[in-house]
């Protein structure tokens, strides 16, 4: 990967994270004064006249007013709550199906609440059938995620560690 396309969290003024840049926009919001560096990636940038630490996360000098908003429920969304795991056997794993709990033949909804990722030789095991019939437990019950106005994709944080202390829900 190119050192200008890795990617860099920027926070708010309130340290809420707002979006995921590229080192290039990075220092050029660090350039002009509109963000300051938090977080040092490795190396440095090197110019003709100058050198500036590679920035991992950085934060704007002024507050971004951003609204709110519900989740809406998508494949990746689901997998990123459940942080690619399945909830039955606990395995970590990039191939992952959507799972009803209660399935929807039986009247089970679409809903936050009732879909879970799930790994393929699970789903098939559960089949039909209630997690209690097939004699599965759930890792946790599933809820809707708090209204939020960013989410961090879970795949970055493998890569960027110095991110979780900025992200309430990674932990």
């Amino acid at each position: 990967m190119d050192t200008v396309s890795i990617p860099v969290l920027v926070l708010n003024q309130d340290y809420q994270p707002v979006n995921i840049c590229r080192v290039r926009r990075a220092v050029v919001l660090v350039l002009q004064g509109k963000a300051e560096t938090i977080e040092n990636g490795l190396g440095i940038i090197q110019s003709v006249t100058d050198s500036l630490p590679i920035p991992s996360v950085v934060r704007l000098n002024y507050l971004v007013k951003r609204p709110r908003f519900q989740r809406k429920m998508t494949r990746f969304e689901v997998f990123n709550r459940d942080r690619y795991v399945c909830v039955y056997c606990r395995r970590e794993t990039k191939e992952l199906t959507l799972d009803h709990v209660t399935p929807r033949s039986r009247g089970g909804e679409h809903s936050w609440e009732n879909v879970v990722s799930c790994c393929f030789a699970c789903n098939r095991r559960k089949a039909g059938r209630t997690p209690a019939e097939a004699g599965m437990r759930l890792l946790r019950d599933p809820t809707a995620p708090p209204p939020t106005g960013f989410s961090v994709p879970y795949k970055y944080l493998h890569i960027h560690n110095e991110w979780r202390r900025f992200l309430p829900e990674a932990g």
